[in-house]
C-alpha cells in the first residue's frame, strides 16, 4: 500500500472509532440482529455458527462450534445432546462463553454469561423442524463416547430408521437445549493498522445495560 492509501484507510479507520453503529444506540439485541442479518447476506456457510466455551470439573476450558438456533431478549439458543461432554459440562458448570466469527465482514461478537435449560415445549417444537434424518440421528448417536466403528453408527441408524418408520419421531429424553443469559455482550470490527473498533455491553441490576468502549 502506497502512503496515499495508506493515508485513506487511517482516516476512514479514524472515522469508524467516533462515529457509526457501534457508537450509537443502547441495545445490544438490536445491534446484534443488525449484525447477524447482514452475516446471513454475506457469509458463505453457517453465519449462525458460534464456538461455545465450557469447563470441566478441573477446570479445564473446552471449545467447539455449535449452531445458534434462535435469539431474543431472552438469550441466545442451542440444542444439543445432554449426556454429550458439553452436556454434563453445562449442568454441572453453567456458565459459557460465546464468539461469533463472520470474516467476510471483519467483526466479531462475543457473549459471557449463565444458561438456564429451554422448555421441554421449546425443545419439542424445534425438533419437529429438524429434517427427518438429523431426528434419527439424535436417536442413533450416543455422542461423545467411544466408538467402536463407523459400522456401529450405520447399525444404530438403521435400527432406529426401522423403529420410527414413516411415523412421528419424538424428541429423545437425552436431547434438548440450552439458553444463554448474556452477562456481557461484546462488538468487534476490524480496523486498519489493528485499531479496531471495540464496545462492551454490560447487563446491570434491573436489567439494563451500561456501555464502554475498549481499547483494541
Amino acid at each position: 500500500m502506497n502512503d496515499g492509501n495508506e493515508a485513506a484507510a487511517a482516516e476512514d479507520d479514524a472515522a469508524a472509532l467516533t462515529s457509526g453503529d457501534l457508537s450509537e444506540g443502547s441495545d445490544p439485541f438490536a445491534l446484534f440482529a443488525e449484525w447477524f442479518a447482514e452475516a446471513g447476506a454475506s457469509e458463505p456457510n453457517d453465519p449462525d455458527a458460534m464456538a461455545l466455551a465450557t469447563v470441566d470439573d478441573a477446570g479445564l476450558p473446552d471449545l467447539r462450534m455449535v449452531l445458534l438456533k434462535s435469539f431474543d431478549r431472552a438469550g441466545f439458543v442451542f440444542y444439543t445432546n445432554l449426556e454429550s461432554r458439553k452436556g454434563r459440562q453445562l449442568a454441572a458448570h453453567p456458565r459459557v462463553a460465546l464468539l461469533f466469527h463472520w470474516k467476510s465482514l471483519r467483526r466479531q461478537v462475543r457473549v459471557r454469561g449463565p444458561v438456564a435449560p429451554v422448555t421441554p415445549e421449546e425443545a419439542d417444537a424445534y425438533f419437529a423442524t429438524r429434517p427427518r434424518m438429523s431426528r434419527i440421528g439424535a436417536w442413533a448417536s450416543r455422542q461423545s463416547e467411544p466408538l467402536e466403528s463407523r459400522f456401529a453408527l450405520e447399525k444404530a441408524v438403521a435400527r432406529y430408521t426401522a423403529r420410527f418408520a414413516a411415523g412421528a419421531i419424538p424428541r429423545p429424553p437425552h436431547w434438548s437445549g440450552f439458553r444463554v443469559i448474556p452477562a456481557e455482550i461484546e462488538f468487534w470490527r476490524d480496523g486498519a493498522f489493528r485499531l479496531h473498533d471495540r464496545v462492551r455491553f454490560s447487563r446491570e441490576e434491573g436489567g439494563g445495560w451500561s456501555k464502554a468502549r475498549l481499547f483494541p
